[in-house]
C-alpha cells in the first residue's frame, strides 16, 4: 500500500507540472501499476488525510490551491469547442494525397485550452511519401496566414507507416500517445498502438482510444494524385522535398530564429518522421519531474518519521 500512494503522488506530480488537476478516474488509468481498485481508493483516500494532496469536487491536487480546479474548467469548457473545430480541420487535411491518419494531440487532446491554445496535429502518412503529404499540407498551410487561421493547423508531427513506433520511449512519449484523439484512420491507428505498445510499461490501466476515428475514404482526385508519384518520381521527390526541408530548418536553428513563442526554431527530421527537436524539452522535462518527485517524497517520507 505504501508503494501503491507513491505511484499515485507520482502521477498527480506529473501532471502538475502543467497544473492540471486530476478526477479519481483519470489517476487510475495514469498510474505506472496495476492495482486493485479499493486499494487504490484506499490508498488516495490517505493521501488527502496526510495532507500530500488535496481534494476539490472531484478533482485531486498536489497543491492547496482552488484556482488550479477554476483553470482546468475553464481550459474544459473552451477545449469542447476547438475540438469541433480540430474535426473541420481535419475533415479538410485528410483529403490531401497519402494522408493515412490523423489525430488531435498536445493540450487539447488532454481536454485543456487556454485562450492562446493552438490545435496541434499528429500526422501519419503513407509509407515513404511523408515529404511529399507534408510539402502540400504546409503550401496549403501558407494560405491561411492570410485569414489568421494558422494555429487551426499546427501540423507538427508525423510519421509514416514505414516507422510507426515512437522513439523516444519515457513517461511523457507514453502520455502523449496514450491521450491521442484519432480523427481519421481507424485501423492505421489500430497498428500504431500496436507498434507502440511499450507504453503499457509506463501506462498498464491506459486504453487507447479508436473509436473516434473514422474509416479513410479517399477521393477519386486524392487517388489519382496517389497514382502518379506511386513509382520512381515519387520517390524521388519525397526524397528532394526531405532534403529541401531538412536543410532549411538547419539554417534557422544555425541562425537562432525564434518562433512565436520566443524559443529557437528547430525541427528533428528522417525520412520516416518530422517532428519538433524533442531532446531539450523532454529531458528538462523529465529532469523537473524527477526533481520535484523526489523533493514531494523526502518530505512525506520525513513527515511519517515525525
Amino acid at each position: 500500500m505504501h508503494d501503491l500512494r507513491k505511484q499515485i503522488l507520482s502521477t498527480i506530480a506529473y501532471f502538475d507540472l502543467f497544473h492540471y488537476p486530476l478526477t479519481a478516474e483519470e489517476i487510475y488509468l495514469s498510474l505506472p501499476v496495476k492495482c486493485d481498485t479499493a486499494d487504490f481508493e484506499y490508498g488516495l483516500k490517505y493521501l488527502v488525510i496526510d495532507r500530500m494532496i488535496y481534494h476539490f469536487d472531484k478533482f485531486y491536487a498536489l497543491k492547496n490551491e482552488y484556482f488550479l480546479v477554476e483553470r482546468r474548467l475553464e481550459g474544459n469548457a473552451r477545449a469542447a469547442k476547438l475540438t469541433d473545430t480540430a474535426k473541420k480541420v481535419s475533415n479538410l487535411l485528410v483529403r490531401f494525397p497519402f494522408v493515412r491518419g490523423i489525430a488531435i494531440s498536445g493540450s487539447l487532446s488532454k481536454n485543456f485550452a487556454d485562450e492562446d491554445s493552438d490545435i496541434d496535429l499528429f500526422i501519419i502518412t503513407a509509407k515513404n511519401r511523408l515529404w511529399i503529404a507534408r510539402t502540400l499540407m504546409h503550401c496549403f498551410k501558407k494560405l491561411t496566414f492570410l485569414v489568421k487561421r494558422e494555429h487551426y493547423f499546427c501540423m507538427n508531427y508525423y510519421i509514416d507507416e514505414e516507422e510507426l513506433q515512437i522513439r523516444e520511449k519515457n513517461i511523457y512519449t507514453a502520455i502523449e500517445i496514450a491521450t491521442l484523439i484519432p480523427l481519421h484512420g481507424d485501423s492505421t491507428f489500430e497498428h500504431f498502438y500496436a507498434a507502440n505498445n511499450w507504453t503499457r510499461n509506463y501506462l498498464p490501466n491506459k486504453y487507447m482510444r479508436l473509436s473516434t476515428a473514422k474509416t479513410l475514404k479517399p477521393s477519386w482526385l486524392k487517388k489519382a494524385f496517389e497514382w502518379l508519384f506511386s513509382n520512381r518520381l515519387g520517390n524521388a521527390s519525397d526524397s528532394l522535398l526531405m532534403r529541401i526541408t531538412a536543410e532549411r530548418w538547419d539554417k534557422k536553428r544555425q541562425q537562432k530564429k525564434l518562433n512565436i513563442k520566443g524559443l529557437i526554431m528547430g525541427m528533428d527530421t528522417g525520412k520516416h518522421y518530422a517532428k519538433p527537436d524533442p531532446k531539450n524539452f523532454q529531458e528538462k522535462l523529465i529532469l523537473k519531474y524527477q526533481l520535484k518527485l523526489s523533493q514531494i517524497l523526502e518530505q512525506w517520507e520525513g513527515s511519517a518519521v515525525n
